[in-house]
């Protein structure tokens, strides 16, 4: 069976390195340094699941999560916010926006995992997802 791919979108070099080690050993990462490169990656890659920061330069996680949900191309691709903002409004505004699922920093590796397997195995079973939260 072929590795699934999943994009890691976060400023911040050293989240993308910590983020990628927790997963390469089970799937291929592809990375983006703000939402504008997630977009533009997420719609040539076609990845299997994004993971996105909120707070990034050029275009943050929001802006690049509802357009990522907006194209015809990239709408089923599952999006989980990873993001050191905890707040109430802020997790609402980002499932508004179309994310899947999501999840505050700091976080361990079986959070991480037991939101990426769900979302995955819906995403090959139906043309729709679960809104679902996960909070450390």
């Amino acid at each position: 069976m072929d590795k699934k791919r999943i994009l890691i979108a976060d400023d911040e070099p050293n989240i993308r390195s910590v983020v990628a080690r927790m997963l390469d050993k089970d799937y291929i990462v592809l990375e983006a340094a703000n939402g504008e490169e997630a977009v533009d990656i997420a719609g040539r890659e076609r990845p299997d699941i994004i993971l996105m920061d909120l707070m990034m330069p050029e275009m943050d996680g929001y802006t690049a999560c509802s357009l990522i949900k907006a194209d015809q191309a990239t709408k089923m691709i599952p999006v989980i916010i990873l993001t050191a903002i905890g707040h109430e409004f802020n997790r609402k505004f980002a499932m508004e926006m179309g994310a899947d699922a999501y999840i505050t920093k700091p976080f361990t590796p079986q959070v991480l995992a037991d939101a990426i397997s769900p979302l995955l195995g819906k995403a090959l079973q139906s043309d729709g997802f679960a809104t679902e939260t996960l909070e450390t």
